[in-house]
């Protein structure tokens, strides 16, 4: 059900702390492994693009949606600068951004948007992504659903990268029921394509890589060799 434009002053926001990343390979007892290492923080942040402002989670959820998953690149910046000019300056800096401050943007480049009120299964369905509100940890917060695997929800979250997390506590967090998606150009999004999951494996040994390191075996040592 479509989802009425009052219904689209939900507003969100959420602090950031950014961190380096790192990346190297490893060898054990003599041994080289070719394992090349990228940080977590790296991995998490190659397809989501991070908020700038405590209170800008809105245009960095669109700046990622558009970037990642309509292929029509743009900045979190350039985001920001036209949905603050063009919105309520006030509200905007006390709440953060609203789904109607979004729908004007994305009106504006071509792409008609609508919050619906639909399980997460549409999505699937649809082949669609979609922004919602999460409540986290007392925060209202926009994030990015892009993928659903394995009762896995994969989500860019403009405050800390991509990241899974178990439907079942998605759905604890996800108290609006609101899907704001997309509905023209569907033709370009992607949706739950293998690159996006990348970013959330399983577990970071869970390949053949893994298996080789787990035939490691630690020498053992008398006492004294300490």
């Amino acid at each position: 059900m479509k989802v009425a434009a009052t219904a689209m002053a939900i507003v969100a926001s959420a602090a950031v702390t950014p961190s380096p990343a790192v990346a190297g390979d490893i060898s054990f007892a003599g041994d080289s492994y070719q394992v090349p290492l990228t940080s977590m923080r790296e991995n998490k942040l190659k397809s989501t693009l991070i908020q700038q402002f405590d209170f800008s989670c809105g245009s960095a959820a669109v700046a990622t949606l558009l970037t990642y998953q309509y292929d029509y690149p743009v900045t979190e910046q350039a985001v920001f600068e036209e949905m603050f000019n063009r919105g309520d300056q006030v509200t905007i800096r006390q709440q953060g951004f609203s789904l109607l401050d979004m729908k004007n943007y994305l009106a504006q480049h071509g792409f008609e948007a609508d919050g619906f009120e639909q399980g997460l299964d549409k999505l699937l369905t649809a082949k669609l992504p979609a922004i919602v509100l999460v409540n986290d940890k007392g925060y209202n917060h926009f994030v990015v659903v892009k993928g659903l695997r394995d009762d896995r929800v994969l989500i860019s979250d403009p405050a800390s990268g991509t990241r899974a997390m178990p439907r079942r506590v998605f759905e604890s967090i996800w108290k609006s029921r609101l899907l704001f998606v997309i509905h023209n150009q569907t033709q370009r999004a992607k949706f739950d394509d293998t690159t996006s999951w990348q970013a959330a494996p399983r577990a970071p040994l869970g390949s053949a890589n893994g298996e080789q390191m787990r035939m490691i075996a630690l020498p053992r040592l008398s006492p004294g060799d300490f």
